[in-house]
């Protein structure tokens, strides 16, 4: 099959364009052939060489995919061959051909294109766990959303919206901060032209902002925190911004804030399979009614990833980048 292989730590320029056997079908996945993959941040980090692959996770990039099952291994019961699945993988996504655990796929929504459905997983699922698990928003509650027109911004926007929450979003552009708003973003910040501790403390007054949801870290951290409400959530889910912060702790214990942190493709098959059953009961109708979307801003073809990868890390789109894989 075709695929895409990080040669050796560094650039874009170290995706290459190669064949390479199918993957082996195990017991209780399920074999996928690829129409369309997600392009994620994490991709970038571990063709970096900053996001050691897991031991027992494919070496080829790619998080997300959608696509037709082709084989189905021995215990799995739930999937048909030929059916349109939608995949959390385990890496392998850059590829015609890409297994993934039967328990992190959920159907193909007929109402999207194929990288419309690719680029759904690992936004979804890191948008439930880390925004409605262990964030614990609620409706009528306030969060603050930093990387608004990200992929995971657009998602995070789209499901807090339907969950009944205030929402006060960051970005960088006036483009960008506009796309927020026709997402359901109740108030956007450009934080280029302005600090966004001073808007939001003058948007909430005393009551403070009940969830932060950052993938910035850095100098945001202390401001992060004085802007938290009493049992405020602070949910971390990367650190754009630098991973070492100072920190106020006299902020966090007088407020009894929570300070929470997670990464998705480290957990456990259990998790995993959980996280895909909250989002399948939680998010999956609003996706086949339309109400939550896939903002894709470029497809790529699959021989195209390094420019996919420079886009993604030039931070100029808004919403999801994906690969064509397919050939017509």
């Amino acid at each position: 099959m075709v695929c895409v292989e990080v040669k050796r730590p560094g650039g874009p320029e170290v995706l290459v364009e190669s064949e390479t056997k199918l993957p082996l079908c195990k017991a209780n996945e399920i074999l996928i052939k690829v129409h369309a993959a997600g392009i994620n941040r994490p991709d970038c980090l571990q063709r970096a060489g900053l996001y050691p692959v897991p031991p027992d996770a494919s070496p080829l990039p790619g998080l997300e995919v959608a696509g037709e099952i082709v084989e189905i291994g021995d215990g799995t019961s739930e999937w048909k061959l030929g059916e349109r699945v939608v995949a959390l993988t385990h890496g392998g996504g850059y590829a015609e051909y890409c297994t993934a655990h039967a328990d992190h796929c959920l159907p193909w929504p007929r109402n999207l294109s194929a990288e419309e459905a690719a680029t759904l997983p690992e936004t979804c699922f890191t948008v439930h766990h880390n925004l409605l698990d262990r964030g614990r928003l609620l409706n009528k509650q306030t969060v603050l959303i930093h990387g608004g027109s990200s992929g995971i911004g657009t998602t995070a926007i789209q499901v807090a919206k339907i969950f009944g929450a205030k929402i006060i979003a960051t970005a960088g552009s006036v483009e960008k901060c506009d796309y927020c708003l026709s997402l359901g973003a109740d108030h956007i910040i450009n934080y280029k032209v302005d600090d966004f501790e001073v808007v939001v403390k003058d948007l909430v007054g005393p009551n403070g902002i009940d969830v932060v949801l950052d993938m910035v870290a850095g100098d945001y951290v202390k401001k992060n925190i004085r802007l938290l409400a009493m049992d405020g959530r602070y949910v971390m889910i990367a650190f754009l911004g630098g991973a070492q912060a100072e920190v106020n702790f006299g902020h966090v214990l007088g407020k009894r804030i929570s300070i929470l942190g997670s990464t998705l493709r480290p957990q456990s098959v259990s998790n995993k399979a959980a996280i895909a059953k909250n989002v399948l009961d939680d998010i999956w109708p609003h996706v086949t009614s339309g109400k939550i979307k896939s903002h894709v801003f470029k497809t790529y073809p699959l021989s195209g990833a390094r420019d996919a990868h420079i886009l993604m890390e030039s931070s100029k789109h808004m919403g999801k980048i994906a690969l064509k894989v397919l050939r017509e």
